[in-house]
């Protein structure tokens, strides 16, 4: 459940991200493979533990468990967005107006707790907004 969530978490920042500028959804599995598919007429779809990615070229679909990143990309490579936050590393969450949330070890204990809202996650000297549904 806790990986669904990072997952959904990462895809919400990608979005905030501009992600209109970024003509493909690149999805890296836990091996290191790459996939790079467009995003126009895109939908997504969480069944169980699989992920449906359907476009204007079909469906791939994808077991949540052997995903480790997905992020736009204007090529489809995966050097298009600079990850901002670790998944892996302290994080501080504040409510958009500035009030402190709490510190948790990671971003993954975070997600797992974020009531639906919109927060600041700081991590080190970086900063980046997200939205939880």
């Amino acid at each position: 459940m806790k990986k669904i969530l990072v997952l959904a978490v990462t895809v919400v920042c990608a979005v905030m991200a501009q992600a209109a500028d970024y003509p493909y959804l690149v999805f890296t599995n836990t091996a290191g493979t790459t996939t790079a598919l467009t995003v126009s007429n895109m939908t997504l779809t969480v069944s169980g533990s699989s992920l449906s990615v359907t476009n204007a070229d079909g469906t791939t679909a994808f077991v949540l468990t052997d995903l480790a990143s997905m992020q736009f990309s204007a090529d489809g490579s995966t050097a298009a967005i600079e990850h901002v936050l670790e998944a892996d590393r302290p994080v501080e969450i504040f409510s958009v107006t500035g009030v402190q949330f709490g510190s948790f070890g990671s971003l993954i204990e975070a997600a797992g707790v974020l009531p639906t809202g919109a927060y600041v996650i700081k991590q080190g000297g970086k900063s980046q907004t997200i939205v939880v549904k």
